[in-house]
């Protein structure tokens, strides 16, 4: 049996995740002191949220936790309740030349999010905005893929990365860096590393858009961007089945307690319209997205079917809005980025024709 003390109680609250994230709070750096006393145990949490909900959750599941350590009679939670920042987090700062970042996010893989990412992307350069996109999946990159090049970037005298150019876009991506059978092995302060790169020191120029394409799920890139970009908000790519939307609801709450906007949810692979006879099929069901978006109280942006012609662009590198910008794929990326604009700079901007 493992003696009773303070890194033995560490421990045990490692078990403990915040609420909306996959960061367990030890971690989160939000425990500040534990402390053993015979039989009985203090912890002294910090936690910055309005939310009294979120404090209540922590202190049940801290106290579940210690209760079930041997030797503990009696745990004695205590937590420091500050006010949160007004943006995500005090450390929250824009990326140099960039006026907007948007992240589009999943809460689980599969759901075709790069897709998204990489026709949002072109869409908005399509409509007159200059555009970067920066995947921010290190661990499996596909935009290199999605873009068709390999190429490697290069480096300016003040050691500053020169992004990728490709139809009018400003990429990067560990795709960029390394080969396409090279697993990228690495541990939590190198994924923040190399986050912190791909925003800060990548030579992005002026943009009026960064599309940030994140992991699926709510780790630590997510936490680094939230806590560290002000994002002007987050998309939420989900499908219309019911085991897609409950992770996307964990992504849309991952934005809400770091106080981050959801701009709407984008349901792929909608349906399939058959080219023989024309009709309509709900594969993964129908109308999860609109229901999901109705009960967030946030907008439904677009329903992109499952499309031949989309899978073969992204796969031989040319996203299908570029390809086919008036297939009616390329139609709602361009409706979508419409409402996007409308959303962000102002109403004017989404009656504009495409």
């Amino acid at each position: 049996m493992s003696q009773l003390n303070a890194e033995t109680v560490r421990e045990a609250l490692r078990a403990v995740k915040y609420p909306g994230f996959s960061r367990d709070i030890v971690s989160f750096g939000l425990v500040e002191n534990a402390e053993v006393r015979g039989d009985e145990v203090f912890v002294k949490l910090s936690l910055a949220v309005e939310d009294p909900k979120i404090a209540q959750q922590v202190h049940r599941e801290c106290m579940q936790a210690l209760s079930a350590l041997p030797g503990v009679r009696t745990p004695h939670v205590l937590i420091d309740l500050k006010k949160p920042p007004a943006a995500a987090s005090p450390g929250a700062t824009r990326i140099e030349g960039v006026k907007h970042v948007l992240a589009v996010a999943s809460g689980k893989g599969g759901v075709g999010k790069s897709t998204v990412a990489s026709n949002l992307a072109q869409a908005l350069s399509l409509g007159g905005a200059r555009t970067g996109l920066c995947d921010c999946d290190l661990y499996g990159p596909s935009i290199a893929l999605m873009f068709g090049t390999t190429e490697q970037p290069c480096a300016t005298e003040d050691n500053r990365i020169v992004p990728i150019e490709r139809y009018g876009l400003k990429l990067m991506s560990m795709g960029f860096l390394t080969d396409a059978d090279t697993p990228a092995v690495l541990r939590g302060p190198m994924v923040t590393r190399y986050t912190q790169q791909f925003l800060r020191q990548v030579d992005w120029g002026d943009l009026d858009y960064l599309i940030l394409d994140l992991p699926p799920g709510t780790g630590d890139i997510q936490l680094t961007v939230v806590q560290t970009v002000a994002l002007a908000g987050a998309v939420v790519v989900t499908t219309p089945q019911e085991v897609a939307l409950i992770d996307a609801r964990k992504a849309v709450a991952m934005f809400g307690k770091t106080n981050v906007r959801v701009l709407g949810i984008v349901e792929n692979m909608s349906y399939f319209l058959c080219p023989g006879d024309g009709n309509r099929y709900d594969i993964f069901g129908r109308g999860g997205g609109q229901r999901e978006a109705d009960r967030l109280g946030v907008p439904l942006l677009g329903e992109i079917p499952i499309d031949m012609a989309t899978r073969e662009a992204g796969d031989t590198g040319m996203p299908v809005v570029a390809r086919a910008q008036e297939s009616a794929v390329g139609r709602e990326f361009m409706k979508i980025a419409r409402m996007l604009r409308g959303q962000i700079e102002g109403a004017s901007v989404e009656s504009q024709p495409t």
